[in-house]
């Protein structure tokens, strides 16, 4: 392999980062090691497009990372998930469970194929769906002789993995499909039970990650799936090229999608990956910086950890107490004013008239999260001097609404 040059490209933050008073991004990629490298040499041999070595390449070497047997790169975590539906023959009506408090690009995957998500409450250990919910519904349902949901999307929220062990089980028992939206949690892992050392999206039948511009790995804007399954990976890459056969006839066999990763999406996406063990390291350093600034701050809680998962800290997001003087969107607003980014949670899909429809499993902590957390600036290369800014501020918008 090619030792990695240390070169760092633009970005939104390195531009103005000398300036005391430069806004501080919520979330920004670093670009550096051989990015400059493989991209101009997707130039210089006119491989910029849905083929070329690079493409193969980041799909054996993603898989290799995350231990799945076979990854397919497609354009989006979004059609990721929708190529995995797809892969499971979802029919119009057929029921799929996921997590009410994520990003919209989980649920519509679902709507495309004219599925019927049911949306899962949120558990406060670690943010994500209540496997007690969902396996209690499975229960019920199998008592009464009521038709199962076709699969189970289980949802890493933001960097956190979800509970699986007792979640997969009861899948396996009650004959549900578990694909897992690991989009947000590239690098997280199980270090106790059942799944101990095993990274998220390897644990279902399906897994499906992101590359957006905001991720820990990022090719500017793609996706992929992993499986172990050779029958299924070879079904999504047909499917993400247009479901063309070989040979030089452009002759379909049903319908597929435009959903290929060009090769020079996937030469910045090889360089990332090379650099992707520094990035996390530098994920958990701030969040711990965070943590124990925050420790013993009232009315702030810390983002979660259950003992048997190892987070990436994608977003590192606090929980503002509901009886504290100042709430979320006071303090957003007090951030914005100090030129410092910061964001809510995902708005629960239920409270959406678009997603409000649909059946749905509890709600109420779900609310509770959004209604109390904030995303806080935590770029990978994130400076000291700029964490300050945003603990100093932090600290004092609520020391002033204290006093």
């Amino acid at each position: 392999m090619i030792k990695a040059e240390q070169i760092r490209l633009p970005t939104q933050q390195s531009a103005v980062e000398n300036s005391p008073n430069h806004t501080i991004p919520l979330s920004v990629p670093s670009l550096g090691g051989n990015t400059r490298r493989y991209i101009e040499e997707c130039i210089a041999t006119n491989f910029v497009s849905s083929v070329g070595p690079f493409v193969e390449r980041f799909e054996r070497e993603f898989s290799a990372y995350v231990g799945s047997k076979f990854a397919v790169a497609c354009s989006s975590g979004t059609a990721a998930i929708h190529v995995a539906l797809r892969l499971l023959d979802l029919q119009p009506d057929d029921e799929v469970f996921l997590a009410t408090l994520t990003f919209a690009g989980s649920v519509n995957p679902i709507l495309y194929e004219r599925g019927r998500p049911v949306l899962v409450d949120s558990e406060r250990e670690t943010w994500n769906q209540s496997s007690p919910l969902i396996i209690a519904e499975l229960e019920r349902r199998a008592r009464l002789g009521i038709k199962q949901p076709r699969a189970v999307e289980a949802v890493h929220l933001l960097g956190h993995p979800c509970e699986l062990e007792t979640l997969s089980a009861a899948c396996d028992r009650f004959g549900v499909t578990l694909i897992e939206d690991a989009a947000e949690a590239l690098g997280a892992r199980y270090i106790r039970g059942k799944y101990a050392g095993r990274h998220v999206g390897t644990i279902g039948k399906i897994g499906c990650f992101s590359f957006n511009g905001n991720k820990i790995v990022t090719t500017g804007g793609g996706g992929i799936v992993t499986t172990d399954d050779e029958a299924l990976a070879r079904r999504a890459k047909h499917l993400t090229t247009q479901a063309r056969l070989p040979g030089a006839e452009y002759f379909h066999d049903e319908v597929g999608y435009n959903y290929r990763l060009t090769n020079l999406c996937a030469a910045l996406g090889v360089a990332q990956m090379e650099l992707l063990p520094q990035f996390l390291e530098r994920k958990r350093a701030i969040a711990k910086r965070y943590d124990r600034a925050f420790a013993n701050l009232p009315g702030v809680t810390v983002p979660p950890r259950a003992d048997w998962a190892e987070s990436t800290h994608w977003y590192y997001t606090i929980s503002l107490a509901p009886e504290f003087s100042l709430d979320r969107k006071q303090l957003w607003k007090r951030l914005d004013q100090e030129r410092i980014q910061s964001r809510p949670i995902w708005t629960p899909l239920h409270l959406m008239p678009i997603y409000a429809k649909y059946p749905r499993l509890g709600g109420e902590v779900a609310e509770s999260l959004y209604a109390g957390a904030l995303s806080l600036p935590c770029s990978s290369d994130l400076s000291a001097t700029d964490q300050d800014r945003v603990i100093a501020a932090i600290t004092a918008a609520l020391a002033a609404t204290a006093g």
